[in-house]
Protein backbone atom coordinates (compact mmCIF):
# COMPACT_ATOMS: atom_id res chain seq x y z
CA UNK A 1 0.00 0.00 0.00
CA UNK A 2 1.29 3.44 -0.93
CA UNK A 3 1.60 5.87 1.96
CA UNK A 4 -0.49 9.01 1.57
CA UNK A 5 1.27 12.31 2.37
CA UNK A 6 0.38 13.75 5.76
CA UNK A 7 -1.56 17.00 6.00
CA UNK A 8 -2.11 19.26 9.00
CA UNK A 9 -5.35 21.03 8.16
CA UNK A 10 -6.08 24.17 10.14
CA UNK A 11 -9.79 24.33 10.88
CA UNK A 12 -11.84 27.25 12.15
CA UNK A 13 -14.92 25.12 12.87
CA UNK A 14 -16.62 21.80 12.18
CA UNK A 15 -18.89 23.07 9.39
CA UNK A 16 -16.03 24.57 7.36
CA UNK A 17 -13.99 21.39 7.73
CA UNK A 18 -16.69 19.03 6.43
CA UNK A 19 -16.45 19.53 2.67
CA UNK A 20 -12.69 20.13 2.86
CA UNK A 21 -12.02 16.88 4.73
CA UNK A 22 -14.35 15.01 2.39
CA UNK A 23 -12.31 16.23 -0.59
CA UNK A 24 -8.89 15.53 0.93
CA UNK A 25 -9.08 12.16 2.71
CA UNK A 26 -8.51 10.07 -0.39
CA UNK A 27 -5.37 12.04 -1.21
CA UNK A 28 -3.91 12.79 2.26
CA UNK A 29 -3.59 11.41 5.77
CA UNK A 30 -5.51 14.31 7.40
CA UNK A 31 -5.10 15.68 10.90
CA UNK A 32 -7.45 18.55 11.72
CA UNK A 33 -5.68 21.28 13.69
CA UNK A 34 -8.17 23.30 15.72
CA UNK A 35 -6.29 26.51 16.52
CA UNK A 36 -8.44 29.59 16.98
CA UNK A 37 -7.42 32.18 19.57
CA UNK A 38 -9.61 34.60 17.58
CA UNK A 39 -12.74 32.98 19.00
CA UNK A 40 -12.71 35.38 21.90
CA UNK A 41 -15.78 34.07 23.76
CA UNK A 42 -14.79 30.88 25.60
CA UNK A 43 -18.27 29.34 25.45
CA UNK A 44 -18.36 29.94 21.69
CA UNK A 45 -14.90 28.37 21.41
CA UNK A 46 -16.15 25.27 23.25
CA UNK A 47 -19.26 24.98 21.04
CA UNK A 48 -17.13 25.15 17.89
CA UNK A 49 -14.60 22.65 19.23
CA UNK A 50 -17.42 20.24 20.18
CA UNK A 51 -18.87 20.62 16.69
CA UNK A 52 -15.45 19.88 15.18
CA UNK A 53 -15.03 16.75 17.30
CA UNK A 54 -18.59 15.60 16.54
CA UNK A 55 -17.94 15.84 12.81
CA UNK A 56 -14.64 13.94 12.98
CA UNK A 57 -16.14 11.20 15.14
CA UNK A 58 -19.15 10.68 12.87
CA UNK A 59 -17.08 10.93 9.69
CA UNK A 60 -14.63 8.32 11.02
CA UNK A 61 -17.51 6.00 11.97
CA UNK A 62 -18.74 6.16 8.36
CA UNK A 63 -15.26 5.51 6.97
CA UNK A 64 -14.15 2.66 9.27
CA UNK A 65 -11.54 0.59 7.45
CA UNK A 66 -11.14 3.16 4.67
CA UNK A 67 -9.53 6.18 6.31
CA UNK A 68 -9.27 7.98 9.61
CA UNK A 69 -9.15 11.70 10.33
CA UNK A 70 -7.20 12.74 13.41
CA UNK A 71 -7.61 15.75 15.70
CA UNK A 72 -5.05 18.06 17.27
CA UNK A 73 -5.90 21.14 19.30
CA UNK A 74 -3.70 24.19 19.49
CA UNK A 75 -3.55 26.20 22.68
CA UNK A 76 -6.51 28.47 23.29
CA UNK A 77 -5.09 31.88 24.13
CA UNK A 78 -7.38 34.74 23.11
CA UNK A 79 -4.88 37.21 24.62
CA UNK A 80 -2.54 36.33 21.73
CA UNK A 81 -5.26 37.27 19.25
CA UNK A 82 -5.88 40.58 21.05
CA UNK A 83 -2.15 41.34 20.83
CA UNK A 84 -2.14 40.61 17.09
CA UNK A 85 -5.27 42.75 16.60
CA UNK A 86 -4.09 45.66 18.75
CA UNK A 87 -4.79 48.94 17.00
CA UNK A 88 -6.95 47.16 14.39
CA UNK A 89 -10.14 46.86 16.44
CA UNK A 90 -12.01 49.37 14.26
CA UNK A 91 -11.05 47.75 10.97
CA UNK A 92 -13.90 46.46 8.82
CA UNK A 93 -14.49 42.74 8.52
CA UNK A 94 -12.04 41.43 5.92
CA UNK A 95 -9.56 44.24 6.61
CA UNK A 96 -6.16 44.42 8.32
CA UNK A 97 -7.40 42.77 11.53
CA UNK A 98 -8.45 39.69 9.58
CA UNK A 99 -5.10 39.64 7.78
CA UNK A 100 -3.34 39.64 11.17
CA UNK A 101 -5.62 36.80 12.31
CA UNK A 102 -4.95 34.71 9.18
CA UNK A 103 -1.23 35.26 9.68
CA UNK A 104 -1.42 34.18 13.30
CA UNK A 105 -3.37 30.99 12.64
CA UNK A 106 -1.39 29.90 9.58
CA UNK A 107 1.92 30.64 11.31
CA UNK A 108 0.95 28.41 14.26
CA UNK A 109 -0.29 25.71 11.87
CA UNK A 110 3.04 25.74 9.98
CA UNK A 111 4.94 25.59 13.26
CA UNK A 112 2.88 22.59 14.41
CA UNK A 113 3.26 20.94 10.99
CA UNK A 114 7.03 21.26 11.08
CA UNK A 115 7.26 20.02 14.65
CA UNK A 116 4.92 17.13 13.84
CA UNK A 117 6.73 16.08 10.67
CA UNK A 118 3.78 16.71 8.36
CA UNK A 119 4.31 16.82 4.60
CA UNK A 120 1.81 19.65 4.04
CA UNK A 121 -0.27 22.22 5.87
CA UNK A 122 -3.48 23.90 4.72
CA UNK A 123 -6.54 25.73 6.02
CA UNK A 124 -10.29 25.36 5.74
CA UNK A 125 -10.66 29.16 5.69
CA UNK A 126 -10.79 29.20 1.89
CA UNK A 127 -14.12 27.31 1.84
CA UNK A 128 -15.91 30.46 3.04
CA UNK A 129 -17.23 32.93 0.48
CA UNK A 130 -16.56 35.60 3.13
CA UNK A 131 -12.79 34.99 3.15
CA UNK A 132 -10.26 36.35 0.67
CA UNK A 133 -8.71 33.30 -1.01
CA UNK A 134 -5.95 35.27 -2.74
CA UNK A 135 -4.82 36.82 0.56
CA UNK A 136 -4.92 33.51 2.45
CA UNK A 137 -3.00 31.85 -0.38
CA UNK A 138 -0.27 34.53 -0.30
CA UNK A 139 0.06 34.25 3.48
CA UNK A 140 0.20 30.45 3.37
CA UNK A 141 2.80 30.34 0.62
CA UNK A 142 4.95 32.96 2.34
CA UNK A 143 4.88 31.12 5.66
CA UNK A 144 5.61 27.82 3.91
CA UNK A 145 8.80 29.30 2.43
CA UNK A 146 9.98 30.50 5.84
CA UNK A 147 9.34 27.09 7.42
CA UNK A 148 10.59 25.00 4.50
CA UNK A 149 7.17 23.34 4.17
CA UNK A 150 4.58 22.74 1.48
CA UNK A 151 1.36 24.75 1.68
CA UNK A 152 -1.61 23.03 0.06
CA UNK A 153 -2.92 26.03 -1.83
CA UNK A 154 -6.53 25.29 -2.73
CA UNK A 155 -9.63 27.40 -2.99
CA UNK A 156 -12.09 25.00 -1.36
CA UNK A 157 -15.13 27.15 -2.16
CA UNK A 158 -14.75 26.14 -5.83
CA UNK A 159 -16.96 23.34 -7.14
CA UNK A 160 -19.68 24.34 -4.64
CA UNK A 161 -17.46 23.66 -1.64
CA UNK A 162 -19.35 26.07 0.61
CA UNK A 163 -22.71 24.68 -0.49
CA UNK A 164 -21.44 21.17 0.22
CA UNK A 165 -20.27 22.26 3.69
CA UNK A 166 -23.81 23.43 4.46
CA UNK A 167 -25.26 20.10 3.28
CA UNK A 168 -22.77 18.11 5.37
CA UNK A 169 -23.34 20.33 8.41
CA UNK A 170 -27.04 19.46 8.24
CA UNK A 171 -26.29 15.78 7.73
CA UNK A 172 -24.01 15.66 10.79
CA UNK A 173 -26.24 18.06 12.79
CA UNK A 174 -23.41 20.50 13.46
CA UNK A 175 -23.62 23.83 15.20
CA UNK A 176 -23.21 26.62 12.61
CA UNK A 177 -22.15 30.00 13.93
CA UNK A 178 -23.25 33.29 12.41
CA UNK A 179 -20.03 35.27 12.84
CA UNK A 180 -16.33 34.65 12.27
CA UNK A 181 -15.25 34.41 15.87
CA UNK A 182 -13.73 37.51 17.38
CA UNK A 183 -15.78 40.01 19.34
CA UNK A 184 -15.19 42.58 16.58
CA UNK A 185 -16.79 40.38 13.90
CA UNK A 186 -20.03 40.17 15.92
CA UNK A 187 -20.89 43.73 14.85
Amino acid sequence: MVRKPSLLLHSCCGPCSTAVVERLVDEFDVTVFFYNPCITDEEEYKRRKESQLKFIERFNEEKIGMTKVYFKEGEYRPTEFFKAAEGLEGEPEGGARCTACFNQRLEKTAEAARMGGFDYFATTLTVSPHKNYKLISEIGRSIALRYGLSFLDRDFKKKDGFKRSIELSKKYELYRQDYCGCEFSKR
